[in-house]
């Protein structure tokens, strides 16, 4: 360029053109989501209801409430089983943690930690420690023991960028699994402290995960506000399959226990089935007369009976082949927020904003 010439500034981009240009790609992705539905539904077996057909209904199960846990004084968030499949830990908007025998209904620990909103705890495998975490954007760990005061014994493992909304140990004490409302995953060292693996392919929080109960420990499933169903691999850090059907933020998500399909619960007031071999959505449990969230699913030990926890302050039992409610259970003056089978499937556990955890058998 000449010494005396004028340099001529950029060319800003036409803001109209850029517009255009995302709707036509938008429109195009639509084109191509609406095919591949399409080439799914050419290999789409009979409905699960169909194929049900000749199984015999479920007869009277008898469930009836067994005990009620009361100490908590605010919402309980989150509770998870011990698989001593005796003892129960729960997490409180009131800060606490607290750790019950569930045949005595006594309780054994009792943890304040420093924030409200505790909106996850966990059993460790052994059952000698749990991890907890919430608006604190962190997850803590605390061994159990009646020799010594334990809240000196917690520490800090996993720091998010914001709340910890779920947790679980990935199948050793030594590896922790958290969600969080930064939309993201992630496994954790529990000695070092160290991130191992993190996941990023939700574009919401993420409000529940799970593992599944019968593999070798390479997959596991998020699900949160983008209405999405992630499944990934842990050795790579990859989603390796994405479910969508949902019509609002999903709460809750479980494996089915043959680990080949999982159930989620979302506040568009339906539990959806999914079958990762069959790639797509097999079931809705849905009634008209149903208008409250989801907030918590789980199996029976056999897969044939969904558990749903309902905004509405009563659990649905649903028959998982023939897509029917079977019966509801009553009891809780509030909403339900979390649902979990025992290990053994003897009973089943729920937790609600009426400051109680109800155990059903």
């Amino acid at each position: 360029m000449p010494e005396n010439a004028t340099p001529h500034p950029p060319v800003a981009a036409d803001p109209a053109r850029q517009g255009d240009q995302i709707e036509t790609l938008a429109r195009e992705a639509e084109e191509l989501r609406k095919k591949l539905d399409q080439e799914r539904q050419k290999l789409n077996d009979i409905p699960i209801q169909q194929a049900a057909e000749r199984l015999e209904p479920m007869g009277n199960l008898g469930i009836k409430q067994r005990r009620i846990l009361k100490g908590h004084a605010g919402k309980v968030l989150c509770m998870d089983w011990s698989l001593d499949k005796r003892h129960i830990v729960s997490s409180s908007q009131d800060g606490k943690v607290i750790v019950w025998d569930g045949f005595t209904t006594n309780k054994e620990h009792a943890l304040t930690m420093p924030t409200t909103w505790v909106m996850a705890c966990a059993y460790s495998p052994s059952s000698q420690m749990i991890a907890c975490g919430g608006l604190d954007n962190k997850c803590s760990v605390v061994p159990l023991s009646f020799e010594e005061d334990i809240i000196q014994k917690k520490r800090s493992v996993a720091t998010h960028t914001s709340y910890m909304s779920c947790c679980t140990f990935l199948r050793s004490d030594n590896l922790l699994l958290t969600g969080s409302g930064d939309s993201t995953c992630a496994i954790w060292d529990v000695e070092s402290g160290q991130m191992i693996q993190n996941f990023h392919g939700h574009t919401g929080d993420v409000f529940s995960l799970d593992i599944p109960k019968c593999d070798t420990g390479n997959t596991f499933i998020s699900a949160g506000a983008d209405k999405h169903s992630l499944v990934w691999d842990i050795r790579s850090g990859q989603c390796v399959q994405s479910f969508e059907g949902h019509e609002a933020d999903i709460n809750s998500v479980r494996f089915h226990p043959n680990g080949d399909a999982f159930a989620t619960g979302s506040d568009d007031a339906t539990c959806r089935l999914f079958d990762l071999r069959a790639d797509r959505q097999v079931c809705v449990y849905e009634k008209e007369s149903i208008l409250f969230p989801v907030n918590g699913v789980d199996f029976s030990l056999s897969g044939r009976i969904l558990f749903a926890g309902y905004g509405d302050y009563r659990v649905g039992v649903w028959d998982s082949l023939k897509c029917v409610r079977h019966s509801v259970l009553y009891g809780h003056e509030n909403r339900i927020s979390c649902l979990r089978t025992s290990p053994d499937g003897t009973a089943i556990c729920s937790a609600s904003w009426d400051c109680t955890i109800r155990i059903w058998a």
